[in-house]
């Protein structure tokens, strides 16, 4: 009982300052399944039959939407299942990601050339991976990819495909580090996770070898090229536990943590939070509109067909939201320290609405559907008797669902902008400046609630 105490204070804490627990010391088991890398190996292992699967059925099966249920499999449970992980375990969903389960094995069988990645693709990754991320939701948009198994899986291919070239070309997770379309945005989300993986600077200090980064004689090192010792952040570290094996002082951990600690601690100043999520944003409030009575006016309106206009509108969002994030950022006035250098406060502030925004799409989907996967699967599989198990969410449940998690959001940007300006920035963020930026971030809630209603 204690224990939960400890959990439920720590993730409840009115203040950041009140610490964090380390969940090896707390739960042991855990620390055991972390150290036992057979764990890991089988859960990979399970994934990437799943992942096969799934590719099969959607190249091979049924391409009626209502008769295969890969569909469901893919973009409703799958997808909000990353989404909601990224809450909990931060990037620990790209420890047991399946597509690099085949780079893996051609690394294994020493098929690989093993050397580092170029100094091109460490500069311009991030871009170059938000790019694709983007492009994979106009795609999905516009080519109502979630009602076609073989689009669906080919999507799924071209992801496998390029992370196996990346690991035949370079050693480790190059394409995870660098170029994964989905990396990028779950390492920005996973800022505001409840977990984070470090290490203990006092321990690390004591260390000559670090072999953590480095690797030892029959085992590989970090296969993000990060190391325990520089996992200072969510936005990189998969939370695989490979480097617990290679320490010799027992120094990384998992650590239970407040949700929101990181996000302002950095205060945005990470380029891959400052340029991934106001384009997340921007893309939700487009996707939102799509499909609803004001997207078909502005269509009209424009003269367009729905690819252009909705591409017209993804972008303009975009712009809104950088634009209008920069000048959240001014109003705080403090945004840039010799030491610290340039950061944006407003960053923080709106990246739990960024967050439930995704979250709210993909459940979406997930509760318009699951009345009627065992009707699907009956008819993929010619079980009539499962034809009978069908049911539907009502919209209004879908809809007071989405507005609650709308709702967390905000209540999460009204306590970031309250403790940056009490704490953080006290004395120097001016009445008239605060009262603005709660404005803006009022501003941002209503074209979410107001987007996403209009659906229903």
């Amino acid at each position: 009982m204690e224990k939960w105490k400890k959990v439920l204070h720590t993730v409840f804490c009115l203040e950041l300052d009140n610490g964090r627990l380390n969940l090896f010391e707390t739960f042991p088991a855990l620390k055991r399944f972390f150290y036992n890398r057979r764990y890991f190996a089988w859960i990979r292992t399970f994934g990437d039959i799943v992942f096969l699967i799934l590719i099969l059925l959607g190249l091979f099966g049924p391409q009626e939407a209502d008769r295969n249920v890969m569909l469901f499999l893919a973009w409703g449970v799958w997808w909000t299942s990353v989404v909601l992980s990224w809450f909990f375990v931060g990037r620990m969903w790209c420890a047991f990601c399946p597509f690099p389960g085949l780079a893996r094995l051609l690394q294994n069988l020493k098929l690989s050339r093993l050397r580092s990645p170029p100094k091109w693709l460490v500069c311009k990754g991030l871009h170059l991976a938000t790019a694709g991320f983007f492009f994979i939701i106009w795609v999905e948009t516009v080519t109502d990819m979630k009602h076609s198994p073989f689009s669906t899986a080919l999507l799924l291919l071209s992801i496998v495909l390029g992370a196996t070239l990346m690991g035949v070309l370079y050693r480790g997770y190059t394409w995870c580090r660098y170029l994964c379309p989905l990396g990028k945005i779950i390492g920005s989300a996973a800022t505001m996770a409840l977990t984070e993986f470090r290490a203990d600077p006092a321990k690390c200090a004591q260390c000559k070898d670090f072999a953590c980064r480095r690797g030892r004689p029959g085992k590989k090192p970090c296969p993000v090229f990060l190391g325990a010792y520089h996992a200072r952040n969510n936005l990189v570290c998969l939370v695989c536990g490979h480097c617990l094996t290679l320490c010799a002082h027992d120094s990384p951990a998992l650590y239970l943590r407040h949700p929101l600690r990181e996000q302002i601690i950095n205060k945005g100043r990470y380029v891959t939070c400052g340029y991934v999520i106001p384009l997340l944003m921007g893309s939700q409030l487009a996707r939102f509109l799509y499909e609803t009575p004001y997207f078909a006016r502005l269509q009209n309106l424009l003269g367009y067909g729905s690819t252009v206009t909705f591409t017209l509108l993804f972008g303009v969002s975009t712009l809104f939201f950088i634009q209008f994030i920069r000048l959240g950022s001014h109003l705080f006035v403090y945004y840039e320290d010799e030491l610290f250098g340039r950061f944006s406060p407003m960053v923080p502030v709106v990246l739990p609405l960024a967050f439930t925004g995704e979250l709210v799409y993909r459940l979406e989907y997930f509760l318009r559907n699951v009345g009627d996967f065992l009707p699907t699967l009956g008819r993929q599989l010619r079980w009539d008797y499962l034809l009978a198990y069908h049911f539907t969410v009502p919209p209004e449940f879908i809809r007071l669902a989405g507005l609650f998690l709308i709702f967390l959001g905000t209540l999460g940007g009204l306590y970031t902008i309250r403790y940056l300006c009490r704490y953080e920035f006290e004395g120097l963020v001016p009445r008239k400046n605060q009262v603005l930026i709660y404005l803006l971030l009022g501003i941002f809630v209503f074209l979410y609630v107001f987007s996403f209603s209009v659906r229903y």
